[in-house]
Order: C-alpha cells, then structure tokens, then sequence
C-alpha cells in the first residue's frame, strides 16, 4: 500500500511573503491618503459669487466686459486666479483666452496708441490699491491711463469689486466709431493695426463677431487649490 506525504514547508514563506506585501500596500495607501487630505485641506478654495454681462452694440462707447463680486467668504487677490473666457459665435468663429496676473507679453497686456500698456480686467471699487484721498470707483487722472493697482493681478476682490473694460475707441479710431462702421475695427492714431484693446485681450482679437443671443463660457479658477469658483455661461446683450 502506497503511503502520500504532504509536505508544508513551502507553503509558511509564500504566504508570510504575501501578507507582507498587503500590509505595505495598506500603509501605503493610509500615508497617502492622509498626505492628499493635507495638501486640500490647506489649499481651500475660496467660495464666491459673481454677476457677468457682456455687451456688443456695435460702439465702443456702449460695448462692455463686466464681472462684479456680489459675495466672498474671503478676499481673494486676482493674481491667485486665472480668468478663463470661451466662445463660438454663431457665424463660425471662436476663441479661449486664459487670463492671469500681469506680465509682459501676457494675453491681457493692453496696448494702444503706440506706446501705452495695461493690463484687463481693470479693477474698480473696493479692493483696489490706489493713492490716498482718491476715489474707489476712479481710475488714474488722464485720458487712458490708470493706477498700477487697477491692473488685473494687482487688486484684491471683495463684496464690491468690479472687474470692466470696453472696447477702445475714439474719434481718431476704434471700434464702432461712426454709424457707418459698426461691429468693425478702423484705424488711426487712437488705433492702430498692431493695438489690443481690452475687449480683445479678454475675449479675443475676432470678439467683435459675438452677437446678442452668442454665450461666452466665463471661468476663475483659484491657482492655489486648482478648484473652479466660477463656471457661467453668459448670453451676449445687445443695444
């Protein structure tokens, strides 16, 4: 008669070895974990709101890219924020532009009658570092110019503050400048060929095709935590 033997010895190490692995495997997922939860919990992202309008009428003097704060838990400093405008008008043309704080050469740097520069969206109201005695709601003394702390990256934005610009435009050039040049660019020593107004740095050079009833998509995305605190899609207005 056959005798079987079974023999064990194998069999303790593989499975010592195995539930090493899934002990490191859970330690390595706890240490995780509660690495990420630190990391969100001291990025929190700030919680607001906010009312857009944008106008196209065809003029500048009446064409307008407003954002106003109507709440905050906190103050939120605009070079903490990226400004994320996205669009496609409905005779075909698009544009995404993403805005942070100012830096030459970035896409919200204004520059007009040759030489001057800016940077969109201005800031107005409350929030808005500016020389003592003058006014929150006034930008710079002087025809286009305006105080360093109106410049987006800047200012602060609190229950108050306003973000704004309209398109540049003037008798010696602009957009919309006569009746008979509406929704069009010409140009002249207020504008030339090579100038990016406001309205173009925000929305784009090829802007001026939204219409009313066309919706820009309209983000701020808080840097620090990377959370969306503003996600709108707002309808153009018109005259």
């Amino acid at each position: 008669m056959k005798r079987m033997f079974q023999c064990d010895d194998a069999v303790s190490p593989v499975i010592g070895v195995m539930l090493m692995l899934v002990v490191t495997i859970i330690i390595a997922a706890v240490v995780s974990g509660f690495a990420g939860g630190l990391m969100s919990g001291s990025e929190k992202a700030p919680a607001a709101s906010f009312k857009t309008t944008i106008k196209n009428t065809g003029y500048w003097g009446t064409s307008y890219f407003e954002i106003r704060v109507l709440a905050t838990d906190q103050p939120i400093p605009t070079k903490n924020i990226k400004l994320v405008t996205s669009w496609k008008s409905r005779d075909g043309y698009s544009n995404r532009t993403t805005i942070t704080g100012p830096s030459p050469g970035a896409p919200n740097t204004i520059t007009y009658a040759g030489t001057k520069t800016y940077h969109s969206p201005l800031g107005y109201g409350d929030g808005i570092p500016r020389p003592e005695g003058t006014s929150e709601y006034a930008g710079a003394p002087g025809a286009g110019t305006f105080w360093p702390g109106q410049h987006f990256g800047n200012y602060t934005l609190l229950a108050g503050t306003f973000m704004h610009n309209s398109p540049m435009g003037g008798s010696n050039g602009g957009y919309g400048v006569t009746a008979d040049t509406p929704y069009q660019y010409t140009y002249g020593t207020q504008h030339t060929p090579t100038d990016i107004d406001a309205m173009m740095a925000i929305l784009g050079s090829n802007w001026f095709h939204l219409r009313a009833g066309d919706v820009v998509n309209v983000k701020i995305i808080h840097i620090p935590s990377q959370k969306v605190i503003y996600d709108k899609d707002v309808v153009v207005e018109g005259a």
